[in-house]
Order: C-alpha cells, then sequence, then structure tokens
C-alpha cells in the first residue's frame, strides 16, 4: 500500500499539494482506493481516497493506528556537516532508516561546513521514514554550536566519538563497552578534522564519555551511521 505525509491530516483530511500530485497524476490512484498517511508524530491513518484532485486529495479516515518508534528510547546523534553536502543527506537518510529520533547539526572549531539549509535534508528525512514504514519523523534542529549541545540537559549516556593518538589503545573505550542497552544515548561526531582540544576538555568536564568505534579511521558520515547502527545491534542482542 503507497503511503503519504501529512502532519495535519486527521484535521484537513487533505493531502499537501506535492503528495497528492504524486498520489493522483504519478501513481494515478483514484476515488476509492486504499492510501496509508503518517502525521510524523507516530500515527499511521488507513484512508480511502474521495477526491482525487491532484492539488487536494481529499480522504476518509478508516483507521488509525499509534506506531511509536520501535526501539523505545532517545538516540539523539550531533554530527558535523561534512564539506561536501550529498554525504551528509546519505547519512541522513540511512539513519532514518535505522531508527533516530534526533539529528543535531554542529558547529565546531574545524568545521568545513558552517552554514547548512535543512529544508532539503528535512524532505530527505520524510523520504526515508515512509521508504522504512514509519510513522514518526526524527527532529532536525538547525545548525547549533557545540558548546551549546554540550551544556544542554540530558539524561542518558552522552559520548563523544573522536581520534585521540595519545591514549593507549587499552584505556580507549568502545561505545559497546559503556552504552547501556534501551537507555537514551547522545553521541557527538566531530567534523573532517576532528574536534579540537578545547572542545574535547568542554565535553569531558561535562561528563562526555570518549569513546571510539574501532581501529580504523572513519569519515565523519561514516562515524555518524556506525554509532547509530552499533546501538541498534547492541539493543538487538
Amino acid at each position: 500500500m503507497h503511503r503519504f505525509y501529512c502532519p495535519d491530516i486527521a484535521d484537513t483530511l487533505v493531502l499537501g499539494e506535492e503528495d497528492s500530485k504524486h498520489c493522483v497524476k504519478v501513481l494515478r490512484m483514484g476515488e476509492g482506493d486504499t492510501i496509508e498517511v503518517v502525521d510524523g508524530n507516530g500515527t499511521l491513518y488507513t484512508c480511502r481516497i474521495m477526491m482525487a484532485h491532484p492539488k487536494r486529495c481529499a480522504i476518509e479516515v478508516l483507521e488509525s493506528e499509534k506506531q511509536p518508534p520501535h526501539w523505545g528510547h532517545q538516540i539523539v546523534l550531533a554530527i558535523a556537516p561534512t564539506k561536501n553536502l550529498d554525504r551528509i543527506e546519505w547519512l541522513v537518510e540511512k539513519c532514518v532508516e535505522m531508527g533516530v529520533d534526533r539529528i543535531i547539526p554542529l558547529r565546531c572549531h574545524n568545521s568545513e561546513r558552517t552554514v547548512l539549509k535543512t529544508e532539503r535534508l528535512r524532505k530527505i528525512m520524510v523520504s526515508a521514514m515512509k521508504q522504512s514504514l514509519k510513522a514518526t519523523l526524527p527532529q532536525l534542529d538547525e545548525m547549533t554550536p557545540i558548546e551549546q549541545v554540550i551544556a544542554e540537559p540530558f539524561v542518558g549516556t552522552r559520548c563523544m566519538a573522536y581520534c585521540d593518538a595519545l591514549l593507549p589503545r587499552e584505556d580507549r573505550q568502545t561505545l559497546p563497552r559503556v552504552y547501556k542497552r534501551g537507555e537514551n544515548v547522545m553521541v557527538l561526531i566531530g567534523p573532517e578534522g576532528d574536534f579540537s582540544p578545547e572542545e574535547v576538555q568542554t565535553a569531558r568536564e561535562a561528563d562526555f564519555i570518549a569513546v571510539t568505534l574501532g581501529e580504523s579511521r572513519l569519515r565523519t558520515e561514516t562515524a555518524g551511521m556506525m554509532a547509530v547502527a552499533c546501538i541498534h545491534a547492541l539493543d538487538l542482542a
């Protein structure tokens, strides 16, 4: 069954113009056809098309069902956007498919990208939400200074993944070692040039746990996806 996104579908009973066009003109669906609509807040609606208009596709709600995120706790990824925009778009898509509650683009001292237009990223997130059959759209913050994120109250495990060549291998903690299954978790991933020593010190003084994601040197977007995938793998273990 085809799935569409409309945050106020319960009140308007009309798909947005973009989804209306896709439903009626692209998919050629008509009156009486059944579709699914999610509101991005955790509710899935089974609907019948009442008026197949390419700009205002009107529907009737047949059934609604709450579908909260299956992982049952908060996963927050705070990551410095890459210079190559395609890479951060790929990361956002894959993290939404796997499952994440919030993505915070970080502005760091060594950031290659200090400005980020989030409109396109939100469209990618909507598409990934629908494709992966989820009903909740993750929160996407605007570009945020790392100091602000570090100072933000958070109940759960807070980790900072970075490369510290001076730290002996036996003293490095891995994400699986510090993450407690089912607990809220926030992971900070730095830019291509990594976090500055001052940023690392500030985070550690705020009780962020320094973690490693393995012995390989990873690209920023690979590190972000690996962190989210690792959390889900541990939850499934």
